[in-house]
């Protein structure tokens, strides 16, 4: 039977690009750049591929001629995770272009960013592509995971086979089984330095690069907590090191913060909701104590009329020891009693909005406290530091290893090759529903 390719194929195949197409009367089209595009088969052609010498076709890991099978979750329109979210099967050619890596994942996390930028809401919004063959224009979601090199291009100067690597920029498309990602030296990164994946887990190399780096940085680079602890003890006025205070502290960010206070000899007050019953929420707060918290609080008990002069009275050492930093993730009435909470000269910074509910900037605090309110997005944080974001997360990774810090709690989400487009789907979706058990992840299996 003969093959028809279109003339740029042809093109292509006469460069090797096309090695090990299948043949069978299949038409495809392609591109003589060296794009993704040009590596990757719908999985429709695939489909409709007779099989040879009378066998089964199978997708699993690896197809006829070394064409790597691989999924992905991919939306061609802003909604709902449930509503626009499908599952994209394509392959992947083993001719790999100069300065390119094969991936395969292993653990990948859903965050709260990922739904919104699914939901068209984040602060930027994704290009749409038609890179993978999908029938429009689609977008893979996801900006954090771990994922293990497979195979390796020429021209690759900082990775090898068997490497584990994390996205070193965003907007990479982490929920997927594999990619090809070209120009992968400046792409991805190696993690945990000279010593690689030894003594890490797939779960905390595929969540250490947004929530622990969030904590990490807004704890050192608005105030200098460190500082005024020893200039508190310095002067002989303080009781302890210096106080943070923050909401959503169950969140990941939130036990990184407190994890990194403790480590760093900070004490923090620590905000969270209300669970189904008074045992689950003394259950919560125990937890979060033994991860190194000085003090948990319910959100009620936060918002009561009492709570600043507890702060005071409790805590604060009269107030002596003053309270220079809150973190907030929630907005509403809760951002605004960190306002109310914080000594003169203190700063709020925001990271989320999780209620929904405006905060106006309050004029009397901005002027007699002279509070300042500052806003941190990690993304732009990244991008601007690319350098000290490698040096960051190795240092988070080596804590890791050593045992001082824990990755947040996880929801582990099997993804096969035969786990159903729903589970997926719900996974996602689930993401800013209730309360959690802990930050749904995906874990690959047999893909």
């Amino acid at each position: 039977m003969k093959t028809t390719l279109t003339p740029v194929a042809r093109a292509a195949a006469a460069t090797g690009r096309l090695s090990g197409y299948y043949g069978h009367g299949l038409r495809t089209t392609t591109t003589t750049t060296t794009t993704t595009s040009s590596l990757l088969r719908t999985a429709a052609a695939a489909a409709a591929a007779p099989t040879a010498s009378g066998l089964i076709f199978r997708r699993h890991k690896s197809g006829p001629y070394g064409y790597t099978q691989a999924k992905a979750l991919v939306f061609s329109r802003f909604g709902e995770p449930a509503d626009v979210l499908s599952v994209h099967q394509h392959s992947i050619s083993p001719s790999l272009p100069d300065g390119s890596v094969l991936i395969r994942a292993l653990a990948c996390p859903v965050n709260p960013a990922d739904v919104n930028t699914i939901q068209g809401t984040y602060g930027v919004k994704p290009k749409f592509s038609p890179l993978l063959g999908t029938s429009e224009p689609s977008v893979i979601p996801g900006n954090e995971g771990c994922f293990e090199v497979v195979s390796v291009g020429n021209g690759v100067r900082g990775l090898k086979k068997g490497d584990w690597v994390i996205p070193a920029t965003t907007g990479f498309g982490t929920l997927r089984t594999h990619a090809l990602v070209e120009d992968a030296d400046k792409k991805l990164m190696k993690v945990g330095g000279d010593k690689g994946k030894e003594g890490l887990t797939p779960l905390q190399v595929a969540t250490v690069s947004v929530n622990p780096c969030s904590a990490y940085r807004m704890l050192k680079d608005y105030v200098d907590l460190i500082q005024l602890s020893v200039d508190g003890f310095a002067k002989g006025t303080a009781s302890g090191g210096a106080w943070f205070l923050q909401n959503g502290a169950n969140s990941g960010v939130g036990r990184s913060a407190i994890q990194f206070g403790k480590l760093w000899g900070l004490r923090s007050i620590n905000v969270v909701r209300e669970r189904n019953t008074p045992e689950e929420t003394e259950e919560l707060k125990k937890e979060l104590m033994e991860l190194g918290a000085t003090v948990v609080v319910t959100e009620n008990e936060f918002l009561d009329r009492s709570f600043t002069q507890r702060l005071k009275d409790e805590w604060t050492n009269g107030g002596k020891d003053p309270l220079m930093l809150g973190l907030n993730c929630v907005g509403g009435k809760n951002a605004a009693q960190i306002v109310r909470s914080l000594s003169p000269k203190g700063v709020m910074v925001t990271y989320g909005g999780m209620s929904r509910q405006s905060f106006p900037f309050p004029t009397g605090p901005q002027i007699f406290k002279r509070l300042r309110f500052e806003g941190f997005w990690l993304s732009a944080w990244s991008e601007e530091n690319p350098e000290e974001k490698k040096r960051m997360i190795n240092e988070i990774l080596e804590l890791m290893r050593e045992g001082k810090f824990k990755a947040a709690p996880a929801q582990e989400v099997t993804w096969s090759w035969d786990t159903e487009e729903k589970v997926l789907k719900d996974a996602v979706q689930g993401t800013l529903e209730g309360f959690r058990s802990g930050k749904g992840v995906f874990v690959f299996g047999e893909t």
